[in-house]
């Protein structure tokens, strides 16, 4: 079990080139990467996602790429020829039109915009995309690593919260069979206090109180609990991603506490239905950020 937060960082060096690849993200509800890297690394921007793709399925994933040439060289001046004859030919048809003298000199000429630029120097594509790959493999494995970690955390943190849960559960089922008695002898004092001539049908006491008893038998809802508990457990040692599973079985078990809760019609039950949601909030707010 995973979570969708972590970050890693992975420099490799070949050749005179040096990668450095950093990956870290954040909870998100699918697979979001974004890949910020320099514009001559543009033709390696599909290979680096795809390989990303295929280790974190989930979150918002912001990678860094940036390279550098150990010997230093960065960038190259660039002569454009043509445009140096043509701003030649330019200056020395002025000189003889107007009448100007001076020396035409070629550091003159090479101010002029545009006649030299300073271009990235070449890279050697297939050592960029091995180099590239090794440097995000080293990421990768860092940052898995760290979600690795707190998904571990947050399994134990989950698992607390359930034992509590259960716990509750266990004092909601002793407590429930005894509401319908409990109803019934209050009944039966409310109906012994009126006057004799009023008088009251036993039967008709026992069919309310068998109605009442079926609208607050919670027994379905509590086998439904469990069964839904069992198969979030059955979750925390699946290798594939969980996180949505997770989510929908925590709807589930809120669904079931929700129907619990409007069948109680008694003060104790409630107490532990609402201890009962507020531990299942906990969890719900641990499981958004599960992969």
């Amino acid at each position: 079990m995973k979570s969708m937060t972590g970050y890693g960082k992975g420099e490799v060096s070949r050749e005179g080139l040096s990668v450095t690849v950093e990956i870290r993200a954040v909870n998100h509800r699918y697979a979001d990467i974004n890949i910020k890297l320099p514009r001559s690394l543009m033709m390696v921007e599909n290979l680096l996602r795809k390989q990303i793709g295929q280790e974190l399925q989930r979150g918002k994933i912001d990678v860094f790429v940036n390279y550098e040439l150990v010997d230093g060289v960065q960038a190259v001046p660039v002569l454009d020829r043509e445009l140096a004859r043509a701003y030649r030919d330019i200056f020395a048809d002025l000189q003889e039109t107007l009448g100007l003298k001076g020396e035409l000199t070629a550091e003159f000429v090479a101010g002029q915009k545009d006649v030299v630029e300073i271009k990235e120097a070449e890279i050697d594509q297939a050592l960029l995309a091995e180099v590239l790959q090794e440097a995000a493999a080293l990421a990768l494995a860092q940052h898995v690593g760290m979600r690795r970690a707190e998904g571990e955390q947050t399994l134990k943190y989950v698992e607390q919260r359930f034992l509590l849960a259960e716990q509750l559960v266990t004092q909601i089922e002793a407590r429930a069979p005894l509401v319908p008695d409990e109803w019934r002898n209050r009944l039966q004092e409310r109906l012994a206090r009126l006057p004799v001539e009023l008088g009251h049908d036993p039967q008709r006491v026992a069919q309310e109180v068998a109605l009442f008893a079926d609208r607050c038998d919670i027994s379905e809802e509590i086998t439904r609990f469990r069964s839904h508990l069992g198969q979030f457990r059955e979750l925390f040692d699946d290798p594939e991603p969980v996180g949505r599973r997770m989510d929908f079985l925590v709807q589930e078990l809120n669904r079931e506490v929700n129907t619990m809760g409007s069948k109680a019609n008694d003060a104790e039950l409630t107490r532990h239905v609402v201890a009962l949601k507020a531990e299942l909030e906990k969890v719900r707010e641990q499981v958004q950020n599960i992969e």
